[in-house]
């Protein structure tokens, strides 16, 4: 069993620069000790369970924007395999990080076996198992005991997840609101229904949040980040940016303080469905309340009415977010409000949102992100074709269309063939 004496943030605040970061900051092209200072303030994390042995992932200030990939099964879809595919999938077009969001079949042998086969962090949300197995011993959510909930985080502590997601911001007082508010849909959180549904029939304060103390020092046995879940994230539009939503946010920047103060590293989850001229005042306003923790955004989907291209609604919400210092973006699928998503869901999602991120990099300045940019462009005018391919987000399927309709010159593309204005100019330009 770990128990370490020292975190990343204890050591941080000491002036202590370890291996670890010094690996992070080279990897991100920055100084080793204003990395460290930024862990110590609460800015940085680095997800890596002690006990879970693969490259570390820095998130937060300065850094690139980070991508999750969510996978899991459900009861209406039970196959290990095919998640270890989607997990197979992720990882070749670029996810930084992978959720475990299981509710169906045997869920303690798929975090196994997806803790043996990520290389990269691996994060879950504890609440998800705690109440499938309340509901199947007692036969309702209502009857879970904080007890049950508290060793289910820990279980997956000590199995190594990286990062797991707490809903500890909602409270009664958020309920309350929720009530006077009247929002077109209440929660769409499905942990944070979990504990409304808990909180009401028990006539209780919600665990996570009384018992907050508990919490820490269990993470700081693993050194495990607390993912500060937004249980009153908005489901639509119209519920944007509410009294409901900031009532969490504010407590949520009240439990980051507590956190750092005792050395446990956390990111503040965010919105949603937020409409496109709010993303950027979401984003600023958690900056400020939590005192620029990284912040972990789903999407945010700008559109409601994107059903089954809810991938791009995602990635135009994410590049904006991600401009404005949205850390950690969560992708989001065309199988999003429909259905599990399959391979080439998981496929597209990744894509959407890593190119959101890329576009989020560009805008923030962040080290080698526009170089990549103008390399292509140096490609496109040498019309060095396995150049620009390689340099693409899906080589192979930029490969398949080109050879679909191939050009008659194969130094063009089919689209303007003999009139390539790359090729017309570059011939003019070279005339006397």
């Amino acid at each position: 069993m770990a128990d370490i004496k020292e975190t990343r943030i204890d050591l941080a605040k000491k002036g202590i620069i370890t291996d670890e970061m010094r690996a992070v900051a080279l990897d991100e092209q920055m100084n080793a000790e204003q990395l460290s200072q930024d862990i110590a303030n609460g800015l940085t994390v680095i997800s890596r369970n002690i006990l879970h042995n693969i490259k570390p992932l820095g998130i937060g200030k300065g850094l690139r924007t980070k991508v999750n990939a969510n996978i899991g099964t459900s009861k209406d879809s039970i196959c290990l395999e095919t998640e270890m595919q989607k997990l197979d999938v992720l990882v070749k077009y670029g996810a930084d990080a992978v959720m475990d969001l299981s509710t169906g079949g045997p869920i303690k042998e798929i975090r196994n076996l997806l803790m043996k086969r990520s290389p990269v962090s691996v994060g879950t949300v504890p609440i998800y198992e705690a109440i499938v197995r309340t509901v199947e011993r007692e036969g309702s959510i209502a009857k879970m005991s904080a007890e049950t909930l508290f060793q289910t985080i820990e279980e997956h502590a000590k199995e190594g997840v990286d990062f797991v997601t707490v809903h500890c911001g909602f409270t009664r007082r958020t309920i309350q609101t929720l009530r006077d508010e009247g929002r077109i849909l209440d929660i769409v959180s499905r942990g944070g229904s979990f504990l409304v549904e808990w909180m009401i029939y028990n006539d209780k304060e919600n665990p996570l949040y009384e018992e907050y103390d508990r919490l820490l020092e269990m993470a700081r046995k693993y050194d495990l980040t607390l993912s500060l879940g937004d249980s009153a994230r908005p489901g639509c539009l119209s519920d944007a940016t509410d009294r409901t939503q900031i009532d969490e946010l504010l407590t949520l920047g009240e439990l980051r303080d507590r956190a750092v103060d005792a050395g446990v590293q956390v990111i503040i989850e965010g919105p949603g469905h937020v409409p496109i001229n709010q993303v950027e005042l979401n984003i600023k306003m958690q900056k400020e309340i939590c005192k620029g923790a990284p912040f972990y955004v789903l999407g945010p989907l700008v559109t409601d009415i994107a059903m089954g291209y809810d991938h791009i609604a995602a990635a135009i919400g994410g590049a904006v977010g991600g401009a404005a210092g949205a850390d950690f973006l969560c992708y989001v699928t065309p199988s999003e409000h429909i259905r599990l998503p399959d391979l080439n869901d998981v496929k597209e999602g990744v894509i959407a949102l890593k190119i959101a991120a890329h576009a989020a990099d560009i805008a923030k300045g962040v080290k080698g992100a526009i170089e990549m940019d103008n390399e292509m462009a140096r490609r496109r005018k040498a019309l060095d074709w396995n150049g620009q391919i390689a340099l693409s987000f899906d080589p192979e399927g930029v490969r398949k269309k080109r050879d679909l309709v191939p050009p008659t010159e194969s130094e063009v593309c089919s689209m303007c063939g003999e009139f390539c204005a790359i090729k017309t100019v570059e011939a003019a330009l070279k005339k006397k």
